[in-house]
């Protein structure tokens, strides 16, 4: 079983994601983002860190997942695919041109190929009022001050992810939106966790 988790920065990916490996005893591919030396640049200085942040965060992801690639069970806590998400709505909120988005997709489309599909894309969806309160409730000193910037992500990530999805003909069969409530409830643990199981197997029918 190869899962990718995705959503909107505070929805609780890399909880489940560490929850889910830590229950099937799988390896957990951990984004990079929150160690790259960039990110707090990026918080400080969109404008100017948005293109070399954003080529830097996808660099270390891709290859991560280039030393994952033949492993038969594997849980992300990111994929490619939101990567792009967030380039294509630093684009939309004027950090980054047209023509810097165009090269981040060409060198996407030079990668993608090179990797097998995840058996799932698992999208978590939570209201934006519940998002702020999480990454309130975290409180990284680097998303402080960052409301106007979040509040454009959760206002616009899940119909940019959609289109990501399209441009690139991502199985529906194997894409799973899953609103979630306190995943540390063992009941809602569960819950997802056969949600998933389930989508899974299905995808998995269909191939």
């Amino acid at each position: 079983m190869r899962i990718g988790i995705l959503g909107p920065i505070g929805s609780g990916k890399s909880t489940l994601a560490k929850m889910l490996a830590d229950y099937y005893r799988y390896p957990l591919l951990e984004e990079p983002v929150e160690k790259n030396p960039y990110l707090p640049y990026f918080y400080e200085d969109k404008e100017t860190f948005a293109l070399l942040s954003q080529n830097a965060f996808y660099s270390a992801l891709f290859l991560l997942m280039w030393k994952t690639k033949d492993l038969p069970h594997v849980i992300c806590d990111s994929t490619l695919y939101s990567n792009l998400v967030f380039a294509e709505m630093l684009r939309l909120e004027g950090f980054m041109s047209a023509t810097e988005v165009a090269l981040t997709y060409a060198i996407a489309d030079a990668h993608l190929k090179r990797l097998p599909d995840l058996d799932m894309q698992v999208v978590l969806m939570r209201p934006k009022d519940e998002l702020f309160r999480y990454v309130r409730k975290r409180g990284r000193t680097i998303e402080k001050g960052q409301e106007d910037y979040l509040n454009f992500h959760y206002d616009n990530y899940y119909d940019v992810l959609n289109r990501i999805f399209k441009n690139y003909k991502v199985d529906k069969n194997k894409v799973l939106f899953l609103e979630l409530d306190d995943i540390n409830d063992p009941k809602e643990f569960e819950r997802v966790r056969l949600k998933i199981e389930t989508a899974h197997k299905l995808a998995m029918k269909k191939k």
